[in-house]
């Protein structure tokens, strides 16, 4: 799937949310979807940047896409329902769902973490992907061939020295998954991870100052990964962990 190649109307009547759009991997995913068909959903905490991935997007004329400006970190359960209830009124469905959104902290002994950033980052990471999940799957029912996709991270996978909360919350992540994935079995909807890897991105950056960036994959060379999983292609792949590199 590294190398593959989707037809340019791969995703075409497909609405796909994607959290985390304004920046990084979420940009590139929602410009990718919407290079494909896909009508993207664009949710993320600042207005700007998201503002500003819809210029690209429509600027290179994909179709048009919708704008939904939240912070996880206060999100509540009404935002969430609300949020459903306005995709319902205007697409009718959800075909797709890429849970991208996720925070760092800060790196560091966790003998020594801080309790609000703990919490932050588990709200975030965790409850916010959880809930809003939860809240998309009576639209997601509703598409002929739904994919979620959760943002593990290989700290997710096997603990690591000074990753924390981060690493914790991405455990999470995967038993999240894996636990979804079972329930909703051989049905319409699929549920996998996927574990960028080391990508060029602002966290990326910040967990590793002095890293050199040009040695790393940039977030439009793990396309193909994204696009499969989202593609009708993936229809028979459901709780898998993979990593797009």
């Amino acid at each position: 799937m590294h190398n593959y190649q989707a037809a340019d109307n791969a995703l075409e009547n497909k609405t796909i949310l994607i959290t985390g759009a304004g920046d990084g991997i979420g940009r590139v995913a929602a410009l990718t979807y919407a290079k494909h068909g896909a009508t993207v959903i664009l949710l993320g905490k600042t207005t700007k940047k998201l503002e500003c991935v819809y210029d690209e997007i429509v600027n290179a004329g994909y179709p048009q896409p919708a704008i939904v400006p939240m912070d996880m970190r206060g999100a509540t359960k009404q935002n969430y329902r609300d949020l459903a209830a306005t995709i319902e009124q205007q697409f009718g469905k959800l075909d797709g769902l890429l849970n991208n959104a996720s925070i760092l902290g800060s790196l560091g002994p966790l003998e020594h973490f801080c309790v609000s950033t703990f919490e932050n980052i588990m709200k975030v990471n965790v409850t916010a992907q959880a809930m809003i999940t939860k809240y998309m799957f009576p639209l997601l029912r509703k598409s002929a061939c739904a994919s979620v996709i959760f943002t593990s991270s290989g700290v997710g996978r096997e603990g690591r020295e000074f990753w924390g909360p981060y690493a914790i919350s991405k455990f999470a992540t995967e038993g999240m998954m894996q636990t979804w994935s079972k329930e909703v079995g051989k049905t319409n909807i699929r549920i996998n991870c996927i574990n960028p890897g080391a990508t060029r991105t602002s966290m990326r950056a910040s967990a590793f100052p002095g890293e050199d960036k040009e040695k790393l994959k940039t977030a439009e060379e793990l396309m193909p990964t994204y696009l499969y999983l989202m593609a009708d292609d993936s229809k028979e792949v459901n709780g898998e962990s993979i990593n797009a590199q």
